[in-house]
C-alpha cells in the first residue's frame, strides 16, 4: 500500500466534508475510525491520504508535506510508526480471514512509547474472524497514547457490533448521481452522457469503478455473448462452438463478471425491475427461462469461483455452465 501514498495532492470531491470535518477536530478524532462504502468510492486512496497527513511532520490542509522525513520514510515503504494488515494470498484461499496472530502481533507496537503518532490500519476489515476481531477489540479498548486505528471496509455490517460501536464511523460514498457525472466527464472529456449512464449502472453509482470499467475488454462484448446465447437456445446444438469460443474471447475472470451481471440482469427483467445493462435487450433471451432456472444457473455460477481456487481447469467449467444455459423450458 505504500506507493500510493502520494499519489493525489487531495482526496476527491465527494470524501471533502469528511475530510474537512477530520483535519478540523484532530487531535480529537478518537483512537478508532471505520471509513466504509461501496467498491470504487476511493475508501483506499482517502485512507492512504489521511495517515500520510497525520504522521506528516508538515502538515499542510490539503494533506501530508510530501517531503519531511516521515513522508519519505512512507514513499519507502519503511515507516516505523506505521502498521498496515490485510488478508494475504494464503487467506485469500482459506475463507478469506485475517489471522489472529496478526492482530497479537500488534500489542508492543500500540504499547511502545514513542514521539509522534502510530497508526494502524486494517483492510478489510471484514476479513477479521471472530478470533481476531476479540483480541482487536481488547486493542481498540485499552489503545496507547497517540495510537490511531483505522478500519476500511465494503461491508459495514460484517464487522461485529461489538467493534463498529468503538469506532468513529465514516461513510466515503455518499456523491449524487450528477456529481458523479461531473467527474467522470472531467476525467475522460471522451465519454458521451449514455456511456457515463451505462458505466455508472454498472458500478453502483461509484465513479471510481465506473472509469475502471471502461477499458475492460469483457464491457465491450456484452452484445456478442448475448447474441451467442440467444443463439445457443434457439439452435441448440452449438454448444461446443460457443463454449470454446467464450473460453478464448475472456479470461475466467472476465467471463464471470459479465455473466454475472448480464444474468442478475435477466432475472430483474423478469420481475419487471430496473437492469443495469440498459444498451441491451433482454426480450428475447427471457422468454426461455423460468425465474428457477435461472436462479440455478446463478448458483452454479457462484460455485464456480469457488472451482477456479482448486485449480479446475476454467474451460470444463465454462462448458458446464453453457450446459445448464442449454436447459431451457
Amino acid at each position: 500500500m505504500s506507493e500510493n501514498f502520494f499519489k493525489q495532492t487531495e482526496v476527491y470531491p465527494w470524501q471533502k466534508p469528511v475530510w474537512d470535518m477530520l483535519v478540523g477536530r484532530f487531535p480529537n478524532v478518537g483512537h478508532g475510525l471505520l471509513f466504509y462504502g461501496k467498491s470504487g468510492a476511493g475508501k483506499l486512496d482517502f485512507v492512504q491520504h489521511f495517515v500520510a497527513w497525520v504522521l506528516c511532520l508538515d502538515k499542510q490542509q490539503h494533506g501530508a508535506c510530501g517531503k519531511c522525513v516521515s513522508c519519505q520514510w512512507l514513499k519507502s515503504g519503511t515507516h516505523p510508526n506505521y502498521v498496515y494488515i490485510s488478508n494475504d494470498e494464503e487467506s485469500k484461499k482459506n475463507n478469506n480471514q485475517i489471522k489472529i496472530e496478526k492482530i497479537r502481533d500488534l500489542q508492543p507496537f500500540v504499547q511502545q512509547t514513542v514521539d509522534g503518532w502510530r497508526v494502524v490500519v486494517i483492510q478489510p476489515a471484514d476479513a477479521l474472524n471472530i478470533a481476531s476481531a476479540n483480541a482487536l477489540l481488547k486493542t481498540l479498548e485499552e489503545p496507547g497514547e497517540r495510537v490511531l486505528i483505522i478500519l476500511v471496509t465494503q461491508h459495514f455490517l460484517k464487522l461485529p457490533a461489538t467493534i463498529r460501536s468503538r469506532l468513529q464511523r465514516y461513510a466515503l460514498d455518499r456523491i449524487s448521481m450528477q456529481d458523479a457525472k461531473t467527474y467522470m466527464q472531467k476525467q475522460d472529456h471522451s465519454l458521451g452522457e449514455q456511456q457515463v449512464n451505462l458505466l455508472l449502472n454498472l458500478s453502483n453509482d461509484m465513479p471510481l469503478q465506473a472509469l475502471h470499467l471502461k477499458d475492460e475488454t469483457w464491457v465491450m462484448k456484452r452484445q456478442l455473448f448475448l447474441d451467442d446465447w440467444t443463439a445457443l437456445v434457439e439452435i441448440k446444438n452449438m454448444l461446443m462452438k460457443y463454449s470454446t469460443k467464450w473460453s478464448k474471447e475472456l479470461n475466467f475472470v472476465e467471463f464471470e463478471q459479465m455473466f454475472d451481471y448480464l444474468l442478475s440482469d435477466l432475472v430483474a427483467f423478469k420481475l419487471g425491475q430496473k437492469i443495469r445493462n440498459i444498451d441491451l435487450d433482454f426480450q428475447k433471451i427471457a422468454t426461455y427461462y423460468t425465474l428457477e432456472q435461472l436462479f440455478n444457473i446463478y448458483q452454479a455460477l457462484q460455485k464456480a469461483k469457488h472451482y477456479t481456487q482448486q485449480n479446475v481447469q476454467t474451460h470444463l467449467i465454462i462448458d458446464d455452465l453453457f450446459v445448464l444455459l442449454l436447459n431451457v423450458k
